[in-house]
């Protein structure tokens, strides 16, 4: 036989502040309604006497034994003591002493039971009362409360940091608090713009060396006198080069990236997808790794460069982190359940453990111990394919593919269509 489900309350610690008030509230007027009560019995018990001062007891009379010639019994006869004096009591005032103990009985439970009622009421009203109060009291709070959970749910670091509580009102402790907390929205968001500016200033002005630099190599390579291991060596100083401004390119379209898109437009990611393979044919074909490509419509807005970037990174780390030759990616773009874009990009290639999927995305941060520039880029596509897609709303995962290999997943916003002016 089942036992039966025992009912549990909440704890008190678990309940909401404003229930916790209000039941502060009650707490403190129930009890004081209940000693309102007693003290007000109290003293109708010592009032109500007073008015009855003239009889204090009531007594038989005794009876002689009845002579033998009368075949009626005597009469009954009362005596009261009133202030120490006995007096003989007709049976009229037996009546009204008995009718006045009788009501003195029926107001004071009248008083007991409607001013228990009345009592009740009144605190039903009262917590009513409370947990308005407490809700206007609160207000505030909550103002302050949403506007950190919109900044928490920013898509990106730094965004949403442009909002301010602004709590008008009396300099009480709540105010102090909103003010206090729009202080530190506000160097955070002049940290994260700082940070912003550093890393496309300095990506901008290390350009200039790079560019410089490839210029003398070209220059130095293509004399008529350059020998074959001159040639041997600026090949490799231009590959060094290259991989140096990848590295900077990556760390502007980074930088852009984490900025909010606010012009958009309407895009098909199935396009995009088409012409990034198109693109990334030949760096596929020479890495020997098949591309498989698996397009529908999958209408969403925003910006086509940066999305073209996304998809590119994508296919770009799934054909540099294959298996080799004979590896296979798979490239697909799909309409999501809610009227989204989907884009999904499967390769082969080594094992991946799940604890390692979440670093993927940091910047220059890769798998295994290759902490360097190499052929394989510089740890910036993931950041940057993430970076991308919470600039325009969207989510990106991933997750090791069975038999190696990683499946990435983005999902974007569906496109918003506006009526005609």
């Amino acid at each position: 036989m089942a036992r039966p489900r025992r009912l549990r309350l909440p704890r008190p610690d678990k309940l909401p502040l404003r229930a916790r008030l209000t039941l502060i509230y009650g707490a403190i007027l129930t009890p004081a309604g209940v000693v309102l009560l007693g003290v007000t019995y109290v003293l109708f018990e010592q009032q109500v006497p007073k008015g009855a001062k003239f009889i204090d007891t009531v007594e038989k009379a005794p009876t002689g034994t009845p002579s033998p010639g009368t075949p009626r019994a005597q009469p009954e006869e009362r005596f009261i003591t009133v202030d120490g004096e006995r007096t003989r009591l007709p049976d009229t005032a037996v009546a009204l002493k008995r009718q006045q103990d009788a009501l003195n009985d029926a107001a004071a439970t009248s008083l007991l039971s409607q001013g228990g009622i009345v009592l009740v009421v009144v605190g039903g009203v009262a917590a009513g009362f409370g947990w308005l109060v407490a809700g206007r009291v609160l207000a505030p709070l909550r103002q302050v409360t949403e506007t950190a959970r919109r900044i928490a749910a920013a898509p990106a670091a730094g965004r949403g940091l442009h909002e301010r509580i602004a709590l008008s009102g009396p300099q009480d402790e709540v105010k102090d608090l909103a003010d206090t907390f729009d202080t530190m929205v506000e160097r955070l968001d002049r940290s994260f713009d700082g940070q912003r500016r550093f890393v496309a200033n300095a990506s901008h002005e290390l350009r200039t060396p790079l560019t410089l630099g490839r210029a003398l190599v070209e220059v130095a390579m293509h004399r008529r006198t350059a020998s074959e291991d001159v040639q041997r060596l600026g090949e490799d100083l231009l590959e060094i080069n290259l991989r140096h401004e990848r590295l900077i390119g990556g760390l502007l379209l980074l930088a852009d990236s984490e900025n909010e898109v606010t012009e958009r437009l309407p895009v098909d990611m199935a396009d995009i997808v088409t012409h990034v393979v198109g693109q990334t044919a030949a760096e596929a074909g020479a890495a020997g790794v098949t591309v498989h490509e698996e397009t529908a419509e999958a209408p969403t807005s925003g910006n086509a460069l940066l999305l073209e970037r996304l998809v590119h990174n994508l296919v770009e780390n799934g054909i540099r982190h294959n298996s080799g030759p004979g590896g296979t990616l798979r490239v697909a773009s799909r309409a999501a359940p809610d009227g989204g874009a989907v884009v999904e990009v499967v390769n082969t290639g080594p094992l991946v453990a799940p604890f390692d999927v979440p670093t993927l995305f940091e910047p220059f941060r890769r798998l295994g111990r290759d902490r360097v520039i190499s052929a394989k880029g510089a740890g910036l596509g993931l950041s940057i394919v993430r970076a991308v897609a919470r600039a325009h709303d969207g989510t990106v995962t991933a997750r090791p593919r069975d038999g190696g290999g990683l499946v990435v997943t983005v999902t974007l916003p569906p496109w918003a269509h506006t009526a005609p002016g």
